[in-house]
């Protein structure tokens, strides 16, 4: 934290992770889009980045990284292959109808002669997000966080976590963890049951989600990030959502080239195939222990 005699004038979160696996280092912020430095000046932003490299140093990591929204002028290393999907919330659910068009209109509408059982809520339907999103990443050949970190989330900020969920024939179909926070809503977490995915389940996830938001009375939704041109990068512009771009700096320790710990790297490829081949429960029970290092 940076304070002087007329207040505090920034503070810096840092997380540092830690495994045989993956190394050492510091992450501000992990498992989350955003984080960096909070400053009210210049002044501040340096002094905190300093102190920031100070600490790196200090506990011998091998790198710190900062994911920000605007370029630094220090002299850092950046990654700039992501960007951050957001759209300029409507007035009604009925202009954002009208804006996406009849394609996607008709897309939406397809779920919906499933009778589909749609719920919006808080900490009572972690369980039933969960269901959803833990097959999704097993079947994605991802690690899976454990319950309790959702369901932690929800306990701690009941006012601002919502869940959506949709189960159709009494099955989990899809479900999203939404985080708001002024005038924005953030989906960091949303997933689909691929036996769904022919009846265009995701479509109306989303639709919901963007009714929940435009209802209750935020002016912008945060799809989250993508590759820039790539498969969910296009589902968001479908939307109406339009790029942001994300700048993800780096201070590295001499001789280390910054991380590549993404599920694209080539030599994560054979893991994530093994992954795909697990049980749910197994996956479920193994992949906590190992995702918690994973920014």
């Amino acid at each position: 934290m940076a304070d002087d005699a007329s207040g505090v004038r920034g503070v810096l979160p840092l997380v540092r992770l830690r495994s045989r696996l993956f190394g050492d280092f510091l992450v501000s912020m992990p498992y989350l889009n955003y984080g960096g430095i909070l400053a009210t000046d210049d002044a501040a932003r340096d002094a905190l980045l300093d102190a920031a490299i100070d600490c790196a140093q200090s506990l011998g990591v091998s790198h710190l990284e900062l994911r920000e929204q605007s370029e630094s002028d220090r002299d850092l290393a950046v990654r700039t292959d992501k960007v951050s999907m957001v759209l300029e919330l409507p007035e009604s659910i009925d202009e954002l109808g009208k804006a996406i068009g009849s394609k996607r209109r008709s897309q939406v509408r397809r779920p919906l002669r499933e009778n589909p059982d749609i719920q919006v809520g808080g900490v009572e339907l972690v369980d039933r997000f969960y269901q959803v999103f833990a097959r999704n990443m097993r079947d994605l050949g991802t690690p899976v966080y454990a319950k309790s970190f959702f369901l932690r989330m929800a306990q701690t900020f009941p006012e601002d976590v919502r869940i959506v969920t949709i189960t159709v024939n009494d099955s989990p179909a899809a479900a999203a963890f939404l985080i708001g926070h002024g005038e924005q809503l953030e989906i960091p977490w949303a997933s689909t049951v691929r036996d769904f995915n022919k009846i265009s389940i995701n479509m109306l996830l989303y639709w919901e989600v963007l009714r929940y938001a435009i209802d209750s009375g935020f002016k912008r939704f945060d799809f989250g990030r993508s590759t820039k041109d790539a498969g969910t990068y296009r589902f968001k512009r479908q939307w109406g959502a339009e790029p942001q771009q994300l700048y993800w700096h780096y201070w590295l320790s001499e001789g280390v080239e910054p991380p590549k710990l993404n599920p694209d790297n080539p030599k994560f490829a054979l893991a994530i195939r093994a992954w795909q081949k697990l049980p749910v429960g197994l996956a479920n029970v193994i992949g906590p222990r190992i995702v918690r290092n994973l920014p």
